[in-house]
């Protein structure tokens, strides 16, 4: 039996024991990233000039359609495999034995928030804007719950960075190896890079209202491809390809096309005011409220570009840093059905 030298040891536990409660590690992740996520939307939207209550109301609805999401998107794309046949009963409504998948929660999330903002007469793209730092930011700490549940890793390795994995989580495949590339780490890193990069680049440039999230999908659709294709869990295929890496795909053109979609993404003018040194804050006050929440502004036309939309998205969203600071617990044998997709 081949034996790798162990760099990153395997969890102690997985539970943190309170009194009479008990805590899985990975669940308190998943929970960690979304108030981390929360706190950034609140302060972006507060800086633009709107009411940070707003992002705690659509996020009140959107981070539990987006778990849903999650699940729906788990249980379809692996139902051949684990679902069909009459096995859905009870186990596809079984979520806290494991099976999540992340662009399904994108999706039902991203849904429930924009129908919540349109409720509160929220500017969507703006909103948009907002949360584009926090998905992923909220994504990567839940990654890190992975690691407790000895789950989403991938090949055998002997990198320096390998994980270390128990005898009873590897793949039956890849029973004698003992360290692994721990893939739910680089996707965590990918995801941190890509929340400095949406910030960086903010005080750069000022890109037209809602296309930081375009950024965001392109990203993340990058980075989920290629971590995709060294995973080593069993998982549904599609033409011989991961269902997750043909999705990953579809992510990042959706997120191309609505970048570039009605020409460049970057708001020139915008640009270069705050390249001249205007403060992104003043560029929020007075009618940007109103903008912010889909109102137009006395004796201004009804065209949101002609109130200052475009400045107020991005100058003041630009100018937050992340300074405050997304899935379950993973079976035996190591496959993705107890686990974060």
């Amino acid at each position: 039996m081949t034996h790798l030298i162990a760099y990153l040891p395997a969890p102690p536990f997985q539970d943190l024991p309170l009194g009479p409660l008990n805590f899985r590690l990975y669940g308190l992740c998943i929970a960690l990233g979304a108030l981390a996520g929360v706190a950034i939307m609140r302060r972006r939207w507060q800086a633009m000039g709107g009411d940070p209550e707003d992002m705690t109301t659509i996020a009140l609805v959107a981070i539990p359609a987006g778990l849903i999401g999650t699940r729906i998107y788990h249980v379809i794309t692996d139902w051949s495999r684990l679902y069909s046949g009459g096995r859905w009963w009870p186990d596809a409504f079984m979520i806290w034995k494991g099976g999540l998948g992340i662009p399904g929660g994108i999706v039902l999330g991203t849904l429930a928030g924009v129908l919540t903002a349109r409720r509160l007469k929220v500017s969507v793209p703006l909103g948009f804007d907002a949360a584009a730092p926090a998905v992923p930011l909220a994504q990567a700490i839940g990654r890190i719950g992975n690691y407790f549940n000895q789950e989403l890793f991938g090949r055998p390795t002997k990198v320096p960075w390998g994980l270390n994995v128990d005898v009873p989580y590897r793949p039956l495949k890849y029973a004698e190896y003992a360290t692994f590339h721990p893939t739910f780490a680089y996707e965590a890193l990918w995801n941190f890079g890509l929340v400095g990069f949406i910030v960086w680049a903010g005080k750069k440039i000022v890109l037209k209202p809602g296309r930081w999230f375009s950024v965001y999908l392109v990203g993340y659709g990058v980075g989920r491809f290629w971590v995709e294709l060294m995973r080593s869990d069993t998982v549904t295929k599609l033409l011989g390809l991961r269902v997750n890496t043909w999705v990953s795909a579809l992510i990042f053109l959706v997120g191309i096309v609505w970048m570039f979609w009605g020409g460049s993404p970057v708001d020139s003018e915008a640009t270069a005011e705050l390249r001249a040194g205007g403060n992104p804050r003043e560029f929020a006050a007075g009618p940007g409220l109103a903008v912010l929440r889909g109102e137009v502004p006395a004796g201004a036309d009804a065209t949101p570009s002609d109130a200052g939309a475009d400045t107020v998205a991005e100058q003041a969203g630009a100018d937050v840093l992340v300074d405050d600071a997304d899935l379950p617990s993973g079976p035996a044998d190591g496959d993705p059905e107890d686990a974060q997709e």
